[in-house]
């Protein structure tokens, strides 16, 4: 495994400063968005004349490599929500937000096959998230089904065609968003070759999920990992339950992002089970901590994570006491 970097966590400055500064501390890959207004990538301009190429080799050139790219802005409007929720990403009518966020992630995904990057990731949307609850409406979940088959196989089968593969972001607010929903989503999609999911650990234990739980369950099917942490704050979960509202910067919230090993999540055993689903990617530093600033978290994360990754899997023991 690897350590990356999002470059979100940076969006104000330009890629090649970003690339130049966590290369310096030992990170070894990039997560690049890749949504409208994102500050870094214009796709359409990378799409153009052989640039791609050239903004490859310049982030090689560091060093670096690319893991993934990011579309989580734009793709939240293809399910919704559609109103005054989404006006900050795209303004317009429920039908031209869908096909907003359809071909801003289709071209994604052209791009992707142009850096000769595996994985886009983004998140599903839904347009009532309300309705995983079957009161007042038992068939509402049913319904979002739907609109996801509709919605997203044919954007599975344009991913195939560019030898990409899309990793859903289990997320609250989104029609995946725990393990029933991942495998679910399979069921939907046929287990479409190209459909899979981005573990960020912060947002699983965030509804009361193991993380480790999630890896085994859905194994191959994890493309991306997040390195992000959240901690939930048990002297206040007499107050507010986990799913509290309010700013994340509230002293009384119940949940709280964090950078790894600030927060709740186990990381030994999380890297002990992704190596033992075979997963040997990227762990993508994303920061969301309130509690401390960016330079903080990008020197402490990979302080805290590059002790911890596991090199070579177990190549057993020769003798008769011990077998794999």
């Amino acid at each position: 495994m690897k350590i990356g970097f999002v470059t979100q966590n940076y969006s104000e400055k330009p890629l090649e400063e970003v690339a130049k500064m966590v290369s310096e501390r030992g990170y070894e890959a990039l997560e690049i968005a890749t949504y409208d207004g994102n500050g870094q990538c214009d796709t359409q301009e990378w799409l153009k004349n052989g640039k791609a190429a050239a903004m490859r080799k310049m982030i090689e050139s560091y060093g670096l490599s690319i893991s993934a790219l990011s579309n989580h802005a734009d793709s939240l409007l293809i399910m919704g929500p559609h109103g005054a929720d989404t006006d900050g990403i795209f303004k317009g009518t429920k039908e031209e937000k869908i096909k907003f966020g359809t071909e801003s992630l289709i071209a994604s995904a052209q791009l992707a096959n142009e850096l000769e990057v595996d994985v886009v990731i983004g998140f599903t949307g839904v347009e009532n998230f309300g309705r995983y609850f079957p009161f007042p409406y038992p068939k509402g979940w049913e319904y979002e089904e739907q609109c996801f088959a509709e919605h997203f196989v044919p954007i599975f089968d344009k991913f195939k065609e560019y030898g990409v593969k899309f990793a859903v972001e289990p997320h609250p607010n989104n029609f995946i968003y725990d393990i029933h929903t991942s495998l679910r989503a399979l069921e939907l999609a046929d287990n479409h070759p190209c459909l899979g999911f981005n573990l960020d650990p912060a947002n699983i234990i965030y509804l009361g999920l193991h993380v480790e739980s999630y890896i085994n369950a859905l194994k191959d099917r994890i493309f991306t990992v997040h390195a992000k942490d959240g901690e939930i704050v048990a002297h206040n979960i007499g107050y507010g339950g986990i799913l509290m509202q309010g700013s994340w910067q509230r002293l009384d919230r119940t949940y709280r992002f964090r950078i790894p090993g600030w927060g709740s999540v186990e990381w030994k055993k999380v890297i002990t089970e992704l190596a033992m689903v075979g997963y040997n990617g990227v762990l993508s530093y994303e920061h969301e901590d309130v509690t401390m600033s960016r330079a903080d978290g990008m020197d402490k994360t990979i302080e805290f994570l590059k002790p911890l990754l596991i090199q070579a899997p177990y190549e057993g023991r020769h003798d008769k006491l011990f077998t794999k």
